[in-house]
Formats: C-alpha cells, sequence, structure tokens
C-alpha cells in the first residue's frame, strides 16, 4: 500500500514505461550553454534519477543559432554538439531514469541579432526586433527542429519536448498577437497551428515509433490576442494524430503581466485547465504550474485532471522528492516555496540556476556534505535560515550540533514572513526544519538565550547565526504611541487602524504593505485570486483574461521612502512587479523622495526633497517602521577574546535588505567546510 496511488503507478506509452507519474520539467540552468559544465549538469541529473523521477527534461536547446535564447546559448545542430550529451544522457540511465532533451527556439524573445518569428514585431520584454521568416525560411526551421530531435535520438536520449508555449517561436506563429502573415503560415487558426503540427509529424517520421514526443502546448496564453479555446483544442488533437506522445501544460507567456510561477500563486491553480484539454485527447496529458507536494499531485490525478505531473522547480528544492513520497515521508520534503530567487532571477540574469532553499542545486560536484572524518561539537546560535542550515548540514555530516533559539519557535523572518499573503508556503520551510532536525539528532534548544559563558568550554567551535533586529530611525516622536516595528504588526498582532504610513520601502517595506491591505485567511483562495488578476476560463475567452477585480483593501497605506524614483524598483526580476502590480490594486499610495519630519497625535509630517518642500501631514493612525535592520551579533566579541573559533553567518554578518538565500548557502557552504 502507498499514500500515493495514482502518483506512483507506472505509465505504459506503449514503446516504453514510465515507473511513475512524475516528470522533472525544463528549466535553463545555465550549464546547458558551455561544453565545459557538462559534467556538472550530468551530475545535477543523475541526482534527481536517483531521486526517482521518472522522465527528466532538459532546459532548452535551440535548434540553431536564431534560436538562441542569447548568444551562444544552448544549442544542438551538429554531431558534434551531440557527442557531449551522452555523458548526460548515460548519467541519467545508470541511475534508472529517462530524459527527454527539450528543443526550444526562442524566436522573438532571443537576446541577439539574428531573431527571427513569424512576424517583425517586438516583443515588449526583448529591445531587439525580430526578423519575419520568409516561406523558405518556415520550412528551413521545420527542417532544423527535425534535425535537433534526430541529434537527441543519436546522443541516446529517450525522447524530445518541443516547446511550443510561454511566447515562444511556435507559440508566435500560433497566436494572432504575433502572427499577421497571410501565407499558408497565417491568416486562419489552421494556417497558424500549420508549422507546430508540421514540425510533431516530421519528428515523429524521423526518429520512428519507439521514441517520446512531448509538445509543450501553451492551454492559457494570459496575453491580449492569444488562442481561443477551440483552436488549443484543435491543436492538441491535430499534435496528437501527428505524432506527440505526451502533451505537457504551459501556462502564459514571458510578457504575461499575470503570475504563474511566483509563491502568492496558488497551489495547482491552471490544473482545471489541464483537466478541461485532457478529455478531447487520448494521449497523456501533464499538469504543471504551482505543484509542489504529493498531497497536490495524487488530487489532481484522482480527479483525472491530467494523467503526469510535471515539475521543475521542486525537483531544485528537493532532488530526492519522489523518493519520499515513496516512503510515505511528504513532511520531509524540503518544499519549494516559489520564491524565485535563485532560479528564475538566476536564469534572467543569465546566471547559474540554483535553489534558494538548496544551495547544492546545480552544484553537486562542488558543494557536497560528505561525512566528516573528525566529529566536533558545535553550537549554532539562532534558528534562522542561516542557523537552520548550518545546523542541519553539520548534523548530516555527523557532527554533534546543538542549536539555541531565543524565541520559541524556529525560523527567524521565515516566521514573519509566512504570515504576509502571497508567502505562506514560506510555512513549508519551517515544517522541514522542523521535522529534518531530529532526523538528524541536532539537539534543539527552544526559550534559551544563551551566552558566551555557556559556549566557552562546552563546544570546539560556534556558529553566531542572530540574524538581526529592526532599525529604528531617528526621527521626532518616534517614540509616539502609534509608532510599530514591523514584527509587532506581521507577528505579534498589534492592532493596526485605518489608515497606516509605512516608512521604507525595500522588499519588507512592500511585504508589510500587502499584509495591511489584506483580509487574512490560512489559505491562498483561488476564486478570489483569479479574480483579482483577471483570469477566466479559457473556453470563455481567448487568452483567458477578464477584467481583474481587484478586492478593496480594508485600510488606506501610504508606503513611503527616503529616496527618490520609483517604488520597488530594487526587487526581483521575476518578482517585483508581480508586488507592484498588486500594491496598485490595492490603492497603495507610494511617496518618494520624502523627508520624516516628525509624529504625533496629528499624524506623520513629512517633507519631499533636498529643500525640504510641499509640507505634508499624513493623518495616519499609525507608523509602522521597515527602515532596514541592524546585525545581532552581541556574542561575536566575546568569543572571540576567549579564543573560541566562531563563524558568523547570515543576518549576524550582513544586516542589508534579507536575503534568505545568502542566508542559506552560507550555512551549507559552512557546514560543508567544517
Amino acid at each position: 500500500m502507498t499514500q500515493f496511488p495514482q502518483l506512483l503507478a507506472p505509465l505504459d506509452l506503449g514503446f516504453t514505461t514510465l515507473k511513475n507519474r512524475v516528470i522533472m520539467g525544463s528549466m535553463h540552468t545555465g550549464l546547458e550553454d558551455r561544453a565545459k559544465d557538462v559534467p556538472r549538469l550530468a551530475e545535477y541529473f543523475a541526482e534527481r534519477a536517483r531521486g526517482g523521477v521518472a522522465l527528466i527534461v532538459t532546459g532548452g536547446y535551440a535548434p540553431n543559432r536564431t534560436g538562441w535564447l542569447a548568444p551562444f546559448g544552448a544549442k544542438l545542430s551538429n554531431r558534434f554538439e551531440a557527442r557531449r550529451h551522452l555523458a548526460i544522457t548515460k548519467a541519467v540511465h545508470d541511475e534508472g531514469g529517462k530524459i527527454a532533451l527539450q528543443v526550444l527556439h526562442a524566436g522573438r524573445y532571443s537576446y541577439q541579432p539574428f531573431s527571427v518569428s513569424a512576424s517583425s514585431i517586438k516583443a515588449p520584454i526583448n529591445p531587439i526586433r525580430p526578423r519575419r521568416l520568409t516561406d523558405r525560411g518556415v520550412r528551413w526551421q521545420i527542417r532544423n527542429y527535425v534535425r535537433c530531435a534526430r541529434l537527441a535520438q543519436k546522443a541516446n536520449y529517450d525522447g524530445v519536448e518541443i516547446m511550443g508555449g510561454e511566447g515562444y517561436f511556435i507559440n508566435q506563429f500560433l497566436c494572432e498577437r504575433t502572427n499577421k502573415r497571410t501565407d499558408k503560415w497565417g491568416g486562419t487558426s489552421e494556417n497558424r497551428r500549420r508549422m507546430a503540427v508540421e514540425i510533431v509529424r516530421r519528428t515523429r517520421a524521423a526518429v520512428g515509433p519507439n521514441f517520446i514526443i512531448i509538445f509543450r502546448l501553451s492551454m492559457a496564453d494570459l496575453v491580449e490576442g492569444g488562442q481561443t479555446w477551440d483552436e488549443i483544442v484543435a491543436l492538441a488533437k491535430e499534435v496528437e494524430s501527428a505524432g506527440a506522445t505526451i502533451i505537457n501544460t504551459d501556462i502564459g507567456w514571458h510578457e504575461a503581466r499575470i503570475p504563474t510561477i511566483v509563491t502568492s500563486v496558488p497551489r495547482a491553480a491552471f490544473a482545471d485547465i489541464t483537466g478541461k484539454l485532457e478529455k478531447h485527447v487520448s494521449i497523456p496529458v501533464a499538469a504543471s504550474n504551482r505543484i509542489n507536494m504529493p498531497e497536490v499531485a495524487e488530487e489532481i490525478l484522482t480527479r483525472g485532471d491530467a494523467q503526469l505531473i510535471s515539475m521543475a522547480r521542486p525537483m531544485l528544492a528537493d532532488p530526492d522528492w519522489v523518493r519520499k513520497a515513496e516512503a510515505g515521508h511528504p513532511d520531509e520534503i524540503n518544499t519549494c516555496i516559489a520564491c524565485n530567487q535563485a532560479c528564475l532571477d538566476h536564469a534572467f540574469a543569465r546566471k547559474h540556476v540554483s535553489c534558494l532553499l538548496n544551495p547544492r542545486a546545480g552544484r553537486e560536484t562542488e558543494l557536497i556534505l560528505s561525512p566528516t572524518r573528525t566529529t566536533k561539537s558545535v553550537a549554532v546560535v539562532g534558528a534562522g535560515p542561516a542557523g537552520l542550515s548550518a545546523a542541519l548540514g553539520l548534523a548530516q555530516r555527523g557532527h554533534s550540533v546543538t542549536l539555541f533559539e531565543a524565541d520559541s519557535q524556529i525560523g527567524g523572518q521565515f516566521g514573519i514572513a509566512r504570515k504576509i499573503p502571497g508567502k505562506e508556503e514560506f510555512a513549508e520551510t519551517i515544517r522541514y526544519y522542523n521535522r529534518q532536525l531530529p532526523l538528524a539528532g541536532v539537539d534543539v534548544r527552544l526559550d534559551t538565550r544563551v551566552g558566551a559563558a555557556e559556549l566557552v568550554g562546552n563546544f570546539d567551535e560556534v556558529i553566531v547565526a542572530t540574524g538581526v533586529t529592526p532599525r529604528v530611525p531617528t526621527i521626532p516622536g518616534i517614540d509616539h504611541p502609534k509608532v510599530l516595528t514591523y514584527p509587532e504588526v506581521v507577528r505579534g498582532g498589534r492592532p493596526v487602524g485605518k489608515s497606516v504610513a509605512v516608512i521604507g520601502a525595500g522588499g519588507i517595506g512592500v511585504d508589510v504593505s500587502e499584509f495591511l491591505t489584506h483580509e487574512h485567511s490560512p489559505t491562498l483562495d483561488l476564486k478570489e485570486w483569479k479574480q483579482e488578476w483577471g483570469v477566466t476560463d479559457p473556453e470563455a475567452a481567448a487568452g483567458a483574461l477578464t477584467t481583474p477585480k481587484p478586492s478593496p483593501s480594508p485600510r488606506e497605506v501610504y508606503l513611503l521612502q527616503r529616496k527618490a524614483g520609483r517604488i520597488g524598483a530594487g526587487l526581483a526580476k521575476t518578482t517585483g512587479w508581480v508586488h507592484r502590480a498588486a500594491l496598485k490594486n490595492k490603492g497603495v499610495q507610494e511617496l518618494s523622495g520624502v523627508n520624516y519630519e516628525r509624529i504625533d497625535d496629528d499624524g506623520l509630517h513629512i517633507t519631499f526633497g533636498e529643500k525640504r518642500e510641499n509640507a505634508r501631514t499624513l493623518p495616519v493612525d499609525n507608523v509602522v517602521i521597515c527602515a532596514g535592520q541592524e546585525s545581532v551579533r552581541d556574542l561575536v566579541d566575546e568569543l572571540t577574546v576567549a579564543g573560541v573559533t566562531t563563524h558568523v553567518i547570515g543576518g549576524a554578518d550582513v544586516a542589508a535588505e534579507l536575503d534568505a538565500k545568502r542566508a542559506i548557502e552560507q550555512g551549507t557552504r559552512l557546514a560543508a567546510r567544517i
């Protein structure tokens, strides 16, 4: 008996069998782009295959240089490139897994001067205008797709995934938004589908019957001028007839102004759309997007909305995801929280992809938590993200670890983050450490404010991970009763009035503003989320778009910053726009270049600019301080003077804008080093 009978059931594809229903979805890591990184990429995939994934899909490889994501990016167009892939496929096959290569042509999303598309229409997220392909050019591209698939077969891949979504090349042919042609590759919906179907048909003819062909199909473009539901269904049927083995769900274009994979998107938000399409085809359909735990996947499969589950980032966070589900221990999974900070943010900045929660992702050959030869007694002071990662890593290596935490629970700043609307997933990380620490043998001592006297002489080494405390700026009236710090509001539950000024518009100020503009519930409501962002049934409107209807804010909120310029400009690339849009939807009033003159019974008195002009009083009930942090490192000097080997990590090391990615990586790297 298993807790997840549908998820762990094998799937017979006719010519081959997948051992379970889990696909590791495609994610470009940056390791695909350079030949020297092939060994790292091979081990990265091998670790996921060891973890039990049935079928891995690689990051995208262009079929020619016009399809590069960026200059000299990943490409598979000749036999010399194909030979390098033999190391990757062997690594996966040796671990009992299967692997497919994703063929991805960027089209107008390509950041290089050779870019091409259905029409010469520049993408709003790319300064380069693509060249319109001629009829001959279209046919040449089709041949290149087929050649790429054939080369993948020669490199011992089990299949290919043809990327037909996310606003990339094929998707650009499918939609009126980007296809203004009047020849046989445009004009009618049938003509717009022609290239996608021809690629699948000719690929099947080239690779034969015993080779997996996945077609990644955009089921909701989420852009104006997107496909209608009838067009999507027709495409799915024609792709099936052309020889596809599996249809994989794709949701939204990169230029869409609706979030699809950030943490504020409810789990399995688009599985119902997959379920609608699944009824129109006879080949397996995979659900995707914001599926991060076995219980969610099992429910989708049990409902009959899909026969496979495709997950990318959850496999970054925990390569043993499937094995833990098989063992009946989903509580041991390091759950993806969809923060995007080390995965998509890195990808769009052209850095190697990793994971905030699992810094070993993509660094499997470099960051190794091997068993220690010399066991040490180590004290870790502070159970925030840095301290937790260090304590667990050290214990897993075999050290004796005692973790001290002054609070009654672990988590540190994650304990605050999980209370922010749309960041409820952060609670999963706390759950993970609560489960893993005792399994690893860490002695956890809560409600314990330890001093240097208790540490000196009792431990070989001490790790100070005591985090930060809110910085309180010098403003006349800062001690007024209406002034609150952000921990008092978010975690302490202090009552807040109907009008609030938030001082400080960094990441914390934005989070607190979202907290103040929402009514709080323990889970994300999918119906409310769709209404908020204007997502509807794709059968009701092309692109699945409707008019957004945000729920009103329960408070009037002012968000202020000292520096001039746009608020939120420093937020992460892939999530910052979501936060800015959410604040706008809630009517948050944003003020920049502000001088804080004083706080009194009348409210917050401010002026603007160096000349302190345009004096204004904000008649608010409360002022919430989000003006940065200061390191808490009282122990460091005493321990150093006493001659104790001391390490300082996380916020105690650097108190700049809170950075859990840096904190967890610091803790993990330190654990690997001691």
